[in-house]
């Protein structure tokens, strides 16, 4: 049942000791890796039309301390692929991991310029009728079986690593999304922890809940779970971004592999400038993965997008198969994200 927890310490020790040339996982990290500060919280506490037209990517510069910011020459910015609304111009279709780190995806094999030019090529069936937007969905914040020095069960990339990402992204024309796997911190507080890249017009976020561990619980020993109370705290905080700095669509990517791992769904409201998506990411044959899709779905929110995952490991272990895009599509409600892992 539990079979990514299953993966769990192997790819902590993985992502945190990578050292090669190609990687962008931080020289020397070590498995308690030290957070940027965040304020202390409990979890549990409480568009308009655009042009389809492409426009130029921002570029990242060097900002006073010398770390990588990402700026823009627009007066108005737009997404990659241009315009300022997400759907209906387009569908995304994503490639998760971290570089360097095999287990946890795609993005973690091979240098990460090739896996983004194999991902467009990839995605190119899933267009159907819409503009395909690349999306490189990093593992920004990992979650790890031992607690570390605060004891959140938790790492964060540095911003060094996330521009790395962030310029392959921008290179292609394609939306960086930075996975939370909060651990025993919350969804809202690491957020926050990001904000100069989530200031930034193609850069969302995509939450975990199955890594989000009450007290007492070990990371890869059971599922955790949130709440659709939780989820819209950092809906709201994303929307606040939107309008202070008049930003394209935010995309918000919610993961739920099991019913149990996100409880009264109806608390997760819609908000001004947030593309809300869930992705269910049910493993296995196609059989049970689209059953799960069917079971998973029945509690979604009307103004929640529909996503949907496939595993290269999981879904093909035994005699079984990755499903077609002619099956992702044939699914009901159709897909509007589409991640491989």
């Amino acid at each position: 049942m539990f079979a990514r927890p299953r993966l769990l310490l192997t790819f902590a020790v993985l992502v945190l000791t990578a050292g090669c040339a190609q990687v962008p996982v931080a020289p020397g990290a070590s498995t308690t890796a030290t957070p940027a500060s965040t304020p202390s919280s409990s979890r549990g506490s409480g568009a308009g039309a655009s042009s389809p037209t492409a426009s130029p990517s921002p570029s990242l510069s060097a900002t006073p301390d010398g770390s990588a910011s990402a700026t823009t020459d627009h007066e108005q910015p737009t997404l990659p692929r241009g315009g300022r609304d997400v759907f209906p111009t387009y569908r995304l279709v994503g490639y998760a991991g971290v570089t360097g780190a095999s287990t946890l995806g795609r993005l973690g094999t091979g240098p990460l310029d090739q896996r983004v030019r194999e991902l467009e090529e990839r995605a190119r069936p899933y267009a159907a009728g819409r503009k395909v937007l690349p999306v490189l969905e990093i593992i920004a914040t990992i979650v790890h079986g031992s607690a570390g020095k605060d004891g959140k069960h938790r790492s964060r990339l540095s911003d060094d690593q996330i521009g790395v990402y962030l310029r392959a992204a921008r290179k292609h024309k394609a939306l960086l999304l930075l996975n939370i796997q909060p651990g025993r911190s919350e969804f809202l507080v690491e957020a926050r922890s990001y904000e100069r890249w989530l200031k930034e017009p193609d850069v969302g976020v995509a939450l975990d809940p199955e890594w989000a561990m009450d007290a007492g619980q070990r990371p890869g020993g059971a599922y955790g779970h949130t709440t659709g109370a939780e989820l819209n705290q950092t809906a709201a905080y994303l929307s606040g971004l939107v309008e202070k700095h008049d930003l394209p669509e935010k995309v918000m990517v919610y993961h739920q592999v099991a019913a149990s791992v996100l409880r009264k769904e109806s608390g997760l409201k819609p908000h001004r400038g947030v593309v809300m998506i869930k992705s269910v990411d049910g493993l296995g044959p196609p059989g049970p993965k689209v059953n799960t899709y069917r079971v998973v779905n029945k509690t979604t929110p009307k103004h929640v997008h529909a996503g949907f995952k496939l595993f290269f490991t999981e879904d093909t272990e035994g005699s079984s198969r990755l499903m077609t895009p002619r099956e992702v599509l044939g699914l009901k409600p159709r897909p509007e994200y589409v991640m491989y892992e």
